[in-house]
């Protein structure tokens, strides 16, 4: 069986000697749980190199990680659960989760709300210290009080 030297995955390019596991968390949206259970879902052993798959089973592939809900992954392996906009349960990949995830940030600094008022400033958004991390600049010793 030939093995492909290089394989396109939505708009990834992968090594097509690395198995179909490894080679799906190249692609961005997808983690390692999500890329142990779309091969299964979808029919295919995981631990199979991607170069040595039929087209039609990575068009198999691309539609599972794209509609990962059809292929009966469950809910809570979706990375846009309960979605603002339309309250359904989606999963994104590659520039939808790119322009989703901006889009979802100036959203914020526009509502002007704590965590996008953080965003804008280039502050940490989920509640670290900054006495000690986050410093750049000039402001990097800690200045004492004089008496």
């Amino acid at each position: 069986m030939e093995v492909k030297g290089l394989v396109r995955i939505l708009e990834t390019t992968v090594e097509g000697q690395k198995k179909i596991s490894v080679a799906l968390l190249r692609v961005k949206g997808v983690g390692h749980a999500l890329s142990l259970a779309i091969p299964r879902a979808v029919g295919l052993d995981p631990s199979r190199k991607i170069g040595t798959l039929s087209d039609g089973e990575l068009e198999k592939l691309e539609d599972a990680i794209k509609n990962p809900a059809k292929y009966g992954i469950p809910s809570h392996m979706l990375n846009r659960r309960r979605d603002p906009k339309t309250g359904e349960d989606r999963h994104l990949s590659e520039s939808d989760l790119v322009l989703t995830r901006k889009s979802d940030i100036d959203f914020l600094k526009k509502i002007r709300c704590y965590r996008g008022i953080r965003h804008e400033l280039g502050l940490p958004v989920r509640g670290q210290r900054t006495r000690s991390s986050f410093r750049k600049g000039r402001t990097v010793g800690v200045s004492r009080k004089k008496k």
